[in-house]
């Protein structure tokens, strides 16, 4: 079956780097249903929006599922994050319980809930959001731990799904400075950002927009020999070593 028409689930789709993900989506003609815990305050005439606490499990899964039922999905882009920081003394169960449903739970229920469609179209583009942090950073034992499975479980859906023309790839963004999670930890015009910008090879923060072409390459039809895959838009930073 050919697909012409397409529809992306994006996680966290309200704003930072999902919302760049789902304007630049959007750009090229998708529909996109933003799926997070507030809606956008921003529209579009393709744009919908579902509000969900993707940490609550059950809920998210029959989000999934009405969303699915309603759409024939053809994308699934997982962004929605959490960091949590802190040094390993003070690491919780609550914080691995969360990081987990929200990184690896919340993605498998997407995906799951869009596989029927996609198998039967013989088509789909799922994109998972990992990090830099995936390769190691102080304070970040669940995050890091979490961000780096996800790209073991991206491998894993790449060979299933390789039959059923579905391609599963993985952007694993560095700082990024214009994200509410980057504000979380320091401010973007801080001193400590800059010596953050300055460690970086390129020199300078990334933007949410530096993520979304990523995304958006993965999720073309024409990227139909790619899966799998991790990349990295770091700025060189996956390559060389960051204070945060």
């Amino acid at each position: 079956m050919n697909v012409v028409h397409h529809t992306a689930i994006v996680s966290g789709g309200n704003t930072g780097i999902g919302a760049a993900i789902a304007r630049g989506l959007l750009a090229e003609g998708y529909d996109v249903i933003s799926l997070s815990r507030r809606k956008p305050d921003w529209s579009h005439p393709k744009l919908s929006s579902r509000e969900v606490d993707l940490l609550d499990a059950t809920a998210t899964r029959q989000a999934a599922t009405e969303i699915a039922a309603s759409f024939a999905i053809t994308h699934v882009v997982h962004n929605a994050g959490a960091i949590r920081p802190k040094p390993l003394e003070e690491v919780d169960d609550e914080d691995v319980g969360a990081l987990a449903q929200l990184h690896f739970g919340a993605g498998i229920a997407l995906a799951q809930a869009a596989l029927p469609n996609m198998k039967q179209a013989r088509f789909g583009r799922i994109v998972l959001l990992s990090s830099r942090a995936a390769l190691g950073a102080a304070t970040r034992t669940v995050y890091s731990a979490t961000k780096a499975g996800i790209i073991g479980m991206a491998r894993t859906w790449a060979l299933e799904l390789a039959p059923f023309g579905i391609t599963v790839n993985v952007v694993a963004p560095g700082p990024i400075g214009d994200t509410e999670m980057f504000e979380s930890v320091m401010s973007p015009e801080s001193e400590r950002a800059k010596k953050l910008a300055q460690s970086i090879p390129l020199g300078r923060l990334g933007r949410s927009t530096d993520v979304a072409r990523a995304v958006s390459f993965f999720s073309s039809p024409d990227a139909d020999f790619i899966t799998g895959q991790t990349l990295y838009v770091c700025g060189g930073a996956s390559i060389g070593s960051i204070s945060i």
